[in-house]
């Protein structure tokens, strides 16, 4: 009961308040309903969040069918019991007299649903009999909410983005980038090497810390589309780079393997903390700096920067669903100002002959194509550096017609044994005149 009080109320903060999930499940510091319970029921509270806010618009269609007229407007908080109990029916392997009687207990004692439990009760248990009929019919909407559905078609077109919306039924694959020797830990592992060279581990590989390598630092997880950016430069080696947004580390991480002078920058001291942690697990050293990257000032001019700049994060929605119901059109914008923002003073940190790969993992170009359009349209000493897909064999959809990066969830088709797909990343690689 508790868990799935926790669950109904946690997905009110989302789609309601337009709050993170992420803070709210933070294990120290998230919303004490989740703090509270214990791992078991911390695990279930999640697993019902993430299957709901990933299918909502396709629960949603089915509990009003099933209701017929709309439901009050005081009866908001009957809406997230009805899909709570509706995602575990539906999609969890929960046995369906569990969450409908534990959903109708749940409107019996809070006095605003009370009047409602006998409706809950008849909707749930017909849901339950009749599932596989709403299942099969449902087929047909889309999982994307309509706002940024109509973006995407706008620039992928109607074929692109419906698989897009298929890719998003399922949970994003967990990847490694290696230290070394991509071949030789996927054989350990029982993964498979990706065209980025990461290691795509089986949705049953288990928990990440008890697998071979991680204690010893031989690798680190990270999306394969966001070991791009990083991998752009080319030859690192005795350069001196700045990793301007740098926590968590992964990007931090592959310059310093490849041999980079990093000096890695977050203006979070909790955040660069994590970086730490992370970087010492990988017997990877880098300064750190915690700072705004915009006050930063080198001493001297750079030899390379990397801005992976803050974003919608609608990229990641395959393992941050929640990302479509917090955000919206606004934020994109204002996401949008402050990465050009962030742009033009990237550009002011490197030498002559310098280079600037800025990068963010949001599917919407506003906030990728339209930034690097508008920042090099005023500094005419700066170009891109094309990227040849003949230089990433497997990837080539992923290369636009100017030589950039823009990867989908639909991209990387699904092979025996392992889930296909990738984040959604823009990534651009700038070179200052010499």
């Amino acid at each position: 009961m508790r868990a799935r009080q926790a669950a109904a109320r946690i997905l009110a903060a989302v789609v309601d308040r337009k709050t993170s999930l992420d803070g709210m499940l933070d294990a120290e510091n998230g919303t004490p309903v989740y703090r509270q319970l214990s791992e078991a029921d911390r695990a279930l509270v999640r697993a019902i969040l993430n299957t709901a806010l990933r299918h909502l618009p396709r629960i949603e269609t089915i509990l009003d069918s099933l209701v017929g007229t709309p439901l009050p407007d005081g009866a908001r908080a009957l809406q997230h019991v009805l899909t709570v109990a509706a995602a575990q029916i539906l999609y969890l392997d929960i046995p369906d007299h569990s969450a409908v009687d534990l959903a109708v207990e749940q409107a019996q004692i809070d006095p605003r649903n009370r009047r409602f439990a006998s409706l809950t009760n008849a909707v749930l248990r017909r849901l339950s009999r009749e599932k596989g009929a709403h299942l099969a019919a449902i087929g047909v909407v889309p999982v994307i909410p309509d706002w940024f559905r109509q973006r995407l078609v706008a620039v992928y077109g109607a074929d692109h983005t419906a698989q897009i919306d298929a890719a998003l039924l399922d949970p994003a694959a967990v990847d490694l980038t290696v230290k070394s020797d991509p071949r030789a830990w996927a054989e350990r592992l029982d993964g498979h090497v990706l065209p980025t060279g990461s290691v795509r581990l089986r949705p049953s590989s288990g928990a990440i810390p008890s697998l071979e390598g991680f204690a010893e630092g031989a690798w680190w997880v990270q999306d394969a589309a966001a070991t791009l950016p990083a991998r752009m430069f080319g030859d690192l080696a005795g350069r001196s780079v700045a990793d301007l947004c740098a926590a968590p580390g992964g990007k931090t991480a592959q310059l310093a393997l490849a041999g980079a002078r990093v000096t890695a920058l977050d203006q979070s001291a909790n955040r660069l903390k994590r970086l730490s942690g992370n970087l010492e697990r990988l017997g990877l050293s880098v300064e750190m700096i915690e700072i705004n990257m915009v006050d930063f000032r080198p001493h001297t001019p750079l030899d390379a920067v990397l801005l992976d700049a803050p974003c919608s994060s609608t990229g990641t929605i395959r393992r941050h669903p929640d990302v479509l119901w917090t955000k919206g059109p606004a934020d994109i914008e204002k996401l949008a100002r402050l990465q050009e923002k962030l742009l033009r003073h990237a550009l002011t940190l490197v030498r002559p002959g310098g280079e600037v790969v800025f990068s963010n993992c949001s599917l919407d170009p506003a906030e990728g194509e339209d930034v690097t359009r508008r920042v090099l349209a005023d500094n005419p000493d700066w170009q891109r550096v094309p990227v040849d897909p003949a230089d990433w064999p497997g990837l080539e959809e992923a290369v636009t017609p100017l030589g950039e990066f823009r990867t989908t969830p639909a991209m990387l088709a699904p092979t025996e044994g392992f889930t296909g797909g990738l984040d959604g990343f823009y990534a651009v690689r700038l070179q200052k005149a010499g």
